[in-house]
């Protein structure tokens, strides 16, 4: 191997020597790509297709001291360094140009311990391999709606999805992680162990090391739950949302129902003549007895006039997996995103404005429903502080070709301003783009620096930046 030009952390360039290079390939388990070698592009990209990033390295490890080994070489030599789990992230931080990017994804373990209702998860996991182990034992743990999501970069945000209301989120089901640090130590990250590391790994994002293993808790779930979709015409939208505002206002923690507004695409039980029309779906989900079910979401389903209700018994890994086709890799996406506690008028009018504008048929906006058990856990329990927070919004703009990158994008940004009266001013930094880091300081509200001051004492340096950054020295002095 011959000696590499790396970008550095201050986005300068050094010339790391071959002696360097082969040592480290030396030490490495996994794999050590460089451009040029044939699975380099395929680790390299990720679900964001707006995302084409070029490192000078890729380090897949297949371990512990892999990372460990990564992050050493990385350090020593002042590296641009990032970080690749399912390489989901809207933002692309997963990706580094020029820089020694560490690739997770054959960390993909998942071992199950039935009795104690516990999982053990690697960091190169994904949603449907968690889904799957656990479901074969008849338990489930919290997390997104996209199974194609990493579980790594998902829970270091917070995690939310079909079971949360009644589960809490992701991390308020987290036990413990494994982390390299900054300095290459591998610590234990728990209530009893390092918790102050433990509370900034709930939220706060890869800022702080690189997790190697994750322990959560799990609990009784499934295999069978009662959901689906009740799709509407868009033209009923303002009367739908209205109603489906007033029945949430006294639903049981077991009831999550989410909102999409979209085009329709050419699903099986849709009438022909509505494919590619502007339709409003409830997505609905009640993890608890299913006779409980169908009276709680009976009065969600009794709300105007429906194009087709496919509310019914699936299987929950089914179900996990069901929005998958609208979200799959390949296109280009920008996403804007708002908190809310309640659905007023005034959102409901200027969501359903933009609808009328979509610029493909890809883009949509959706809202998440959130609180329950979630809602309920402190503010500072956490680094993730929008407990109060009862909808999320998502301003999806997605389509294929460049050429309509402004239109969708202005799109998208166009909805977040004309919403932005309304929501609470908190983001959830999962959602955030990487053209949102004005916004950091205002996701994380009274825990920033808090999260500073950790930020501080793990990675004083700064060498985890490539995320929704917290930058120890600047914010600390600002603040």
């Amino acid at each position: 191997m011959n000696a590499m030009s790396f970008t550095t952390l201050e986005r300068g360039k050094t010339t790391v020597d071959a002696a360097a290079l082969e040592t480290l390939s030396a030490q490495i388990r996994g794999t050590v790509l460089r451009e040029g070698d044939a699975a380099y592009d395929g680790v390299r990209g990720i679900w964001n297709a707006m995302i084409d990033r070029r490192p000078a390295l890729i380090v897949c490890c297949v371990g512990a001291s892999d990372v460990v080994t990564a992050v050493n070489f990385a350090r020593e030599n002042k590296l641009l360094v990032s970080v690749r789990g399912g390489g989901h992230n809207i933002a692309g931080s997963a990706v580094c140009d020029g820089g020694l990017m560490i690739d997770l994804s054959l960390m993909k373990s998942v071992r199950v311990d039935v009795g104690a209702k516990r999982a053990w998860v690697g960091p190169g996991a994904t949603l449907a391999d968690v889904d799957r182990e656990t479901q074969a034992f008849g338990l489930a743990l919290p997390t997104g709606i996209n199974s194609t999501t990493g579980i790594a970069g998902l829970t270091l945000g917070g995690g939310f999805g079909w079971i949360t209301r009644k589960f809490g989120l992701t991390i308020d089901n987290l036990v413990s992680a494994d982390v390299v640090t900054a300095d290459g130590k591998l610590l234990r990250a728990s209530q009893s162990e390092n918790p102050d590391l433990f509370w900034a790994l709930r939220g706060g994002g890869g800022n702080f090391g690189v997790v190697t293993a994750f322990e959560f808790q799990l609990h009784r779930f499934g295999p069978q739950v009662l959901s689906g979709l009740v799709v509407h015409p868009f033209a009923e939208a303002g009367k739908v949302l209205k109603e489906y505002r007033e029945a949430l206002e006294t639903a049981p923690d077991e009831l999550t129902c989410w909102v999409v507004m979209r085009q329709a695409p050419p699903l099986p039980f849709l009438p022909a003549e509505w494919h590619g029309k502007e339709v409003l779906v409830l997505a609905m989900c009640y993890c608890g007895d299913i006779q409980a079910g169908e009276e709680a979401t009976r009065k969600l389903r009794a709300i105007g006039t429906p194009i087709a209700d496919v509310v019914g018994l699936n299987p929950f890994t089914g179900w996990q997996q069901a929005f998958d086709p609208l979200l799959a890799p390949g296109a280009r996406n920008y996403w804007k995103s708002h908190d809310f506690t309640e659905l007023s008028d005034g959102a409901i009018e200027a969501t359903t404005a933009a609808i009328a504008r979509l610029p493909g048929p890809e883009c949509e906006v959706f809202f998440g429903h959130v609180g329950g058990v979630a809602g309920r856990v402190k503010t500072d329990a956490t680094a993730f502080p929008q407990r109060s927070s009862h909808f999320v919004m998502n301003v999806h703009a997605r389509w294929r070709e460049p050429a309509m990158d402004k239109a969708c994008i202005d799109w998208a940004r166009s909805i977040y301003d004309a919403t932005r009266p309304y929501a609470v001013g908190t983001a959830y930094v999962n959602f955030m783009p990487e053209d949102e880091t004005d916004r950091v300081e205002a996701a994380y509200g009274d825990n920033y620096r808090r999260l500073l001051e950790i930020k501080q004492r793990y990675d004083p340096q700064n060498l985890f930046r490539m995320n929704q950054n917290l930058r120890p020295k600047h914010g600390l002095r600002a603040a």
